[in-house]
């Protein structure tokens, strides 16, 4: 077996490998061994790329979903026309993709394009360094506004139903534009781009936690701010089906303080900080890189129950130690959550690529000894269709390591809440109630691991960006997740192999050559004030993204609550930027293989 390949837990691929340094354009502009029988292809990605960046955008920035007149603009909630989502698939996310067309095409139009899309992130950074999820360029008033209509009103989607206005490390948002801004600055170390990366370095360094068993951990958002919330209304008036035995509301109050690991915080953290020390010399941020894996490793819960939490307690708190697993949103219950606990192995699996010790696999066995020991039952499987294709429960409750399933009642933010039993039948829609869990997977890739060799293990070390060389970034960010493997010496960067043909057929599917529509799975219902608290004691929204007319959050309009006045209708044809983002990535590889 190829000694690289087996280091890295990469297989043979029939996928050409492309291995390439930061900087400067593959190809020049034009380069006819690369056009292939297709020339019309690289005129039809510049015609895209100027209609996002001179008429999609508002002054650099996206959200996610565009109607193609503009009269209604989406982010992860509805958007104002003037504002940006960092999250992605928004602003760093398209950035990303303009960047990699420059370097697949040598295209000074995409560079202009990904520059002003990397001058929007800077202008939108807040001052102590890093993004929330969304900005408003009309100003903070405006976005305060749209925080206590939009915002307030979206029933499932409690981190924006109040105003923090300090940054988050959720979804990605600062991560990714972070690694955007460094990209952008190495390119042509422009001082706009550096102040914009020095503030993020010193952000993520400052809300780093310290001290004790958390010690390296983020919290989801920094700085804390006085008059966060610390729980979710509970009902006066409860549906006579609702079961006794529940739990419910935010179990462990303010939950942003926490240490998190929802959404892979502490791994994109540690892949930015990764990047900056290979490629800026910057060896100082090798402590804290250490701290956040060492944080990870201890966090680790004892057997029998030997998985992580989403989140972990910050401090000590009721009782219970810094460290102990913890509540989060009020449908995230003080639980063990099986996804973050693969997705924490699998960041176990990396940092002993990137030191080569074998502490950080130790815990690994009783990880996975306790992933087999809460499976979904053949029952749950038969009697909640929402299970499908699931393998673990999301939550697992902690002592009696019995699956704990979340539900809600009512209509509305008003008179509707969250709650968690045991019951496994009309789960969530929007939050599944059970992952898919590759424990196989995980069990080969830990034992190929063990199997490497000293020498093998010393060569993983001497091309990890741990090593103190400097390492330029991989080529290309927009063709799939970068792993914390990525950013060695030497990775191997495969392309997807796309034909003259499927390059030339995506180009064709440009609406007027300049950008492609696609069908938008969410829409929403218009803010109409105030959510009534008249009580709603059915069933029809429990498994549903949306409630009632007065619920603001996104839904399927082809598979809406069966309850009047919802009618199933066509989902809208929109300019997505996740389908430009992947239509423009086919063209990269296919421009770049």
């Amino acid at each position: 077996m190829d000694i690289t390949r087996r280091q890295f837990g990469f297989f043979a691929t029939a996928v050409p490998v492309a291995t390439f340094a930061a900087g400067g354009p593959a190809l020049a502009a034009g380069a006819p061994s690369a056009l292939g029988s297709a020339p019309d292809v690289p005129a039809a990605m510049r015609r895209a790329a100027v209609f996002f960046d001179e008429h999609l955008s508002h002054r650099g920035g996206y959200v996610w979903s565009y109607l193609p007149d503009l009269s209604r603009t989406w982010g992860e909630m509805a958007a104002e026309r003037t504002m940006c989502w960092v999250q992605p698939p928004g602003t760093p996310s398209v950035g990303h993709s303009l960047l990699d067309a420059y370097h697949a095409t040598g295209d000074e139009t995409f560079w202009r394009a990904a520059e002003r899309t990397g001058l929007a992130l800077a202008e939108v950074q807040l001052p102590g360094g890093g993004w929330n999820y969304v900005h408003d360029f009309a100003g903070e008033k405006s976005l305060r506004r749209w925080y206590e209509t939009v915002g307030a009103s979206g029933w499932r989607l409690e981190e924006f139903q109040h105003y923090y206005g300090n940054a988050t490390f959720d979804d990605a948002g600062t991560s990714t534009a972070a690694q955007l801004i460094l990209r952008l600055y190495l390119e042509r170390r422009d001082p706009r781009f550096r102040a914009a990366l020095d503030r993020v370095l010193r952000f993520l360094l400052k809300a780093q936690l310290k001290g004790g068993i958390v010690d390296g951990g983020w919290p989801q958002r920094f700085p804390r701010v006085s008059g966060a919330v610390t729980d979710t209304p509970w009902p006066e008036v409860l549906p006579p089906w609702l079961p006794s035995d529940i739990r419910h509301g935010m179990e462990d109050g303010d939950y942003t303080g926490h240490v998190t690991f929802n959404d892979d915080v502490l791994g994109e953290n540690i892949k930015f900080l990764l990047m900056c020390m290979a490629t800026l010399g910057k060896t100082e941020l090798a402590g804290p890189i250490r701290r956040a894996m060492e944080c990870l490793r201890r966090l680790q819960q004892p057997g029998p129950q030997a998985g992580w939490g989403l989140q972990h307690l910050a401090r000590a708190a009721g009782g219970r130690p810094a460290g102990a697993p913890a509540g989060a949103r009020s449908y995230e219950p003080r639980a063990l959550a099986t996804h973050t606990t693969q997705t924490n192995v699998q960041q176990l699996f990396h940092y002993f690529r990137l030191t080569g010790d074998h502490n950080f696999l130790a815990g690994v066995p009783a990880a996975l000894s306790w992933l087999d020991s809460c499976r979904l039952t053949p029952q749950q499987l038969a009697e909640n269709p929402l299970l499908a294709g699931r393998t673990h429960p999301t939550f697992v409750e902690l002592g009696t390591n019995r699956a704990r399933f979340v539900h809600r009642f009512g209509s509305n933010v008003r008179n509707g809440a969250y709650y968690s039993d045991y019951d496994h039948r009309a789960t969530l829609s929007h939050y599944s109630g059970g992952r898919a869990v590759d424990t196989a997977g995980l069990r080969k890739t830990y034992d190929e691991l063990m199997a490497l060799t000293p020498r093998e293990v010393a060569d993983l070390k001497a091309r990890s960006p741990l090593s103190g060389e400097t390492i330029p970034l991989p080529r290309y960010f927009s063709l799939r997740d970068l792993q914390l493997t990525d950013l060695f010496r030497d990775a191997p960067m495969p392309l997807p192999v796309v034909t003259d043909e499927e390059a030339q057929g995506l180009a064709d599917k440009l609406v007027g050559g300049e950008y492609w529509l696609s069908a938008s799975d969410a829409t929403t219902n218009p803010y109409l004030g105030p959510a009534p608290e008249t009580p709603y004691l059915g069933k029809a929204y429990m498994s549903k993204h949306v409630g009632d007319v007065y619920d603001t959050s996104p839904y399927d309009p082809a598979n809406p609550p069966e309850e009047p006045p919802y009618v199933p209708t066509p989902r809208p044809q929109v300019i997505s930027t996740s389908t430009y983002v992947a239509n423009m990535g086919k063209l990269i590889a296919w421009r770049a293989g």
